[in-house]
């Protein structure tokens, strides 16, 4: 399964593909638009450590300890492997965050959990916040 991986070497700590990421989430075709006036809430975000600059995002585990801990199961695996969320479903108990070891699961701002969906709703090819870098530190690819 294709997955976003991230060179942490090429990273810029920009945050473009934290804006990526939020604009994908809209109807606007005008990306200054669609964000101007709101406080963005991206599923991937850009940390910095001892100088280097990383993405967390969902790596889509092969076996998610955050579906297994989603008590509505809100939390599903596609057939290709995607993690997604029923939002109907989340009752924001929080569990699916606690037993992410990567940090990728959040609060979003409608209640329930938001997390990266690879963009499976929205992508032409790959998720927006691979083709918004301006540096090719993030890759949508297949990995042994």
């Amino acid at each position: 399964m294709k997955r976003v991986y991230v060179n942490e070497k090429w990273c810029l700590g920009c945050h473009l593909c934290e804006y990526y990421c939020a604009f994908a989430g809209t109807d606007e075709t005008d990306m200054a638009r669609a964000l101007k006036t709101i406080k963005i809430n991206p599923k991937i975000k850009i940390e910095e450590k001892d100088g280097v600059s990383f993405a967390v995002s969902c790596r889509h585990c092969k076996e998610p300890l955050c579906v297994k801990g989603c008590i509505t199961g809100a939390l599903t695996i596609s057939s290709d492997g995607v993690i997604t969320i029923n939002h109907d479903r989340c009752v924001s108990c929080f569990t699916c965050i606690l037993s992410c070891p990567y940090g990728a699961v959040s609060p979003s701002e409608d209640g329930a959990v938001q997390k990266c969906e690879l963009c499976v709703k929205t992508a032409k090819g790959q998720p927006a916040c691979v083709s918004g870098c301006p540096n090719g530190a993030i890759v949508f690819e297949e990995r042994g």
